[in-house]
């Protein structure tokens, strides 16, 4: 067994034979990645990546959610876990590279996305190789309605233009079998029985032997490659550091400031979703 870090932000453990699952541990902030989180979750995802005792790993969330997004409280730019240039578009740059990493792991990675997976969420969720949802998930990028398009801008290569287009409009989340009928997933299960099912996988999954699996995954990836997906998605980062300047993000900006509640509540109660759902 590979030597792990000492993490306070993601929680390891072993569910199965060659299983490494990778939780998200901070719940009671719906499990916002800020660096500190994103730095373990990566330590533990290339260390498991040369753990020979491994072949396969999860990422899930704790409690109510997988992930809604990137912590707009915290400074983002101060500690980032992996060096990307600075200057212009050094965000959404950072974001995709480390969405690329995770992507070029030998190992496959299996996301388990429950509740809401927004934002930076579903970066993380779509760089993985397989995903798992529950019934009750809610995925999309509601930052379009305020500051910016995707910083990674999967969205189109996964449920194709006119779904992507709509949900870049609008902000609006789809549910989990909507997510596997445009593409986004693989599967979806009731919220019950979505971690055994993902343990099903998972297992069936680590039967094939590492050195062929990784040539496997790589194969596919080759053809996305191919298709220009890379170029496309890091061309995206342009378009994220472009909206950053409107007076539309810089004024939203100020009043996230002001408060992050506040203007999430403000940002959609217009479209009466999200945490301003009526019950």
């Amino acid at each position: 067994m590979a030597e792990y870090g000492k993490y306070e932000s993601v929680i390891l453990d072993i569910p199965a034979e060659r299983v490494l699952r990778i939780t998200l541990n901070r719940p009671d902030k719906r499990n916002a990645l800020n660096n500190q989180l994103r730095g373990e979750l990566f330590d533990a995802l290339e260390t498991g990546d040369r753990d020979d005792d491994v072949s396969v790993m999860i990422v899930r969330g704790a409690g109510k959610c997988f992930s809604a997004g990137y912590d707009l409280t915290a400074d983002l730019f101060t500690g980032q876990p992996f060096y990307t240039a600075s200057g212009m578009a050094n965000w959404p740059r950072h974001v995709t590279e480390g969405c690329f990493r995770i992507w070029d792991m030998a190992k496959p990675v299996i996301a388990q996305v429950h509740g809401y997976c927004l934002a930076g969420g579903s970066e993380l969720a779509a760089s993985c190789d397989l995903i798992y949802v529950s019934e009750n998930a809610q995925i999309g990028y509601p930052p379009v309605r305020s500051i910016s398009p995707p910083d990674n801008q999967f969205f189109p290569w996964v449920v194709g233009m006119r779904r992507a287009m709509e949900m870049m409009l609008t902000g609006d989340a789809i549910t989990g079998e909507q997510a596997v009928e445009y593409g986004f997933a693989n599967r979806c299960f009731p919220l019950d029985q979505l971690e055994e099912q993902v343990l099903q996988m998972a297992a069936r999954v680590a039967k094939v032997p590492s050195d062929l699996q990784q040539i496997n995954k790589r194969a596919v990836h080759r053809q996305m490659d191919a298709m220009g997906i890379r170029a496309g998605i890091r061309a995206g980062t342009e378009m994220q550091m472009l909206a950053s300047l409107t007076e539309s993000t810089q004024a939203y900006v100020k009043e996230i400031r002001k408060g992050l509640t506040a203007a999430l509540d403000k940002r959609d109660q217009q479209f009466g979703d999200y945490r301003t759902k009526a019950d």
